[in-house]
């Protein structure tokens, strides 16, 4: 393209993610045509009515907030961004995620021991909206257990169990709404229209949070209305409560749909009203659709909780995975630090005696040595105070580096370096296996 524009790109390189947005555009056309509409696309990126948002992680914010719009502007016809919501970045139990070395947790395995449902509402409450967030096992389970289960799936439990029990398994009759019930109703408006609102901002951990402050009204609802207690003492408020908290469920079934769809759709089949949950509409929440007499459905537990074994599973192949990565690691340091045979021949290693040995004062750890190399004498200081006794040194042939360049520790010079390993809390020093005189290369 560039050498028939007479423009010479010799040298340039086409960087992916400036070519890659213009995919958007191509899918959209793609799915048009397989809809046996070829048109149909330019109502989505030509059309005045049409608004573009990107959902993207932060890493890739320059190429959809800059470079595509850009793009799209220069060519005129093509509605620009909206808005771009950017995400932070997730990591997995304290490391980052790493799917070429497995250390992932991958959806497949994941549906087949836990609910799709769960790992949205844990995603979204723990998503890094503003700075980046950590998904843990543990984390997951407590919100599964102590939210989705104790909170939302207590009230729906409770409150169609109650009806099954105690009214046939049919919604009974509302009557005249007292204080409590009408704050329930005027918290489910607040809920519908902070929760939309968060929704419209982008803000989805915000309108979750909503949600479920709700869901936990609804639970103390129930508890102050004592329905246990009014259907002996007070039947038509009884039966008013039960009808309230069925509106409720109704409503919540909307109002988690946009993360809980599978729940929102278990709730509907609950409250036994055919079609698909996701047909009705915002709007409908608040509302008091259920008539008096209507026939509830099958009841299911929503949310089964999760048994510290099986997330302890989860843990431990993360672990197991984590030290794999690290024992890698481990190795490809050990082959990065290879040396040539020719770098070793620069190191001169030598025998030698030591004639003297004394603790240095205020220093617990280091001793001055005085060594014979055989041509020389030299001074070292070693770090091996808690391991020898200056008394069972003198004498013992040891191996040191003979050409090292003197450093000066505590103010005494050190003209070299003995040689020693190092095996847990034990320190040993390199002899010789035989007797070998002082200043011996050792090859």
């Amino acid at each position: 393209v560039a050498e028939k524009a007479g423009v010479d790109a010799s040298g340039k390189v086409l960087y992916v993610w400036f070519d890659a947005p213009i995919g958007y555009i191509s899918a959209t056309r793609e799915w048009a045509i397989a809809r046996g509409e070829p048109e149909l696309w330019k109502e989505y990126w030509q059309s005045e009515n049409s608004k573009l948002f990107h959902f993207i992680g932060k890493d890739n914010i320059v190429f959809h907030c800059l470079i595509f719009p850009a793009m799209l502007m220069a060519h005129g016809d093509y509605v620009v961004p909206e808005n771009v919501p950017a995400n932070e970045f997730l990591n997995l139990e304290g490391n980052k995620l790493s799917t070429s070395r497995n250390y992932a947790v991958w959806l497949d395995d994941f549906l087949k021991k836990f609910e799709a449902d769960s790992l949205r509402y844990s995603l979204t409450m723990n998503m890094p909206e503003t700075r980046d967030a950590d998904f843990s096992w543990k984390e997951f389970q407590a919100r599964h257990n102590n939210e989705l289960a104790d909170i939302l799936g207590n009230f729906i439990n409770r409150t169609f169990t109650f009806i099954n029990k105690y009214f046939d398994g049919k919604i009974p009759e509302a009557g005249e709404n007292d204080e409590l019930d009408k704050e329930l109703l005027n918290k489910l408006a607040e809920a519908r229209d902070g929760v939309g609102q968060t929704i419209d901002n982008f803000q989805f951990k915000e309108s979750l949070k909503k949600t479920m402050d709700f869901c936990r009204f609804a639970n103390k609802y129930f508890n102050d209305k004592e329905p246990w207690n009014t259907r002996g003492s007070d039947p038509a408020k009884c039966s008013t409560t039960l009808n309230l908290c069925s509106q409720v469920a109704h409503s919540l079934a909307i109002l988690v749909s946009p993360v809980l769809p599978f729940t929102s759709q278990r709730i509907w089949n609950i409250l036994n009203l055919g079609d698909k949950a996701d047909k009705a509409t915002w709007d409908n929440i608040g509302g008091t659709p259920l008539k008096k007499g209507h026939v509830i459905g099958d009841l299911e537990i929503l949310f089964v909780k999760i048994e510290d074994s099986v997330i302890q599973e989860e843990v431990e192949r993360l672990k197991d995975v984590q030290s794999q990565i690290q024992m890698e690691k481990e190795k490809q340091t050990v082959v990065e630090n290879l040396i040539s045979f020719e770098e070793f021949q620069k190191i001169m290693l030598k025998t030698a005696k030591v004639i003297e040995a004394e603790k240095i004062p205020k220093a617990d750890k280091l001793l001055k040595l005085k060594i014979n190399l055989g041509d020389e004498e030299r001074q070292l200081v070693a770090g091996i105070a808690q391991h020898y006794v200056p008394e069972e040194l003198i004498g013992k042939t040891i191996v040191v580096v003979a050409n090292l360049q003197p450093a000066t520790i505590r103010g005494i010079e050190s003209q070299g370096m003995l040689l020693a390993v190092e095996d847990g809390d034990r320190l040993t020093l390199l002899t010789t296996e035989k007797e070998a005189a002082p200043g011996k290369k050792v090859s």
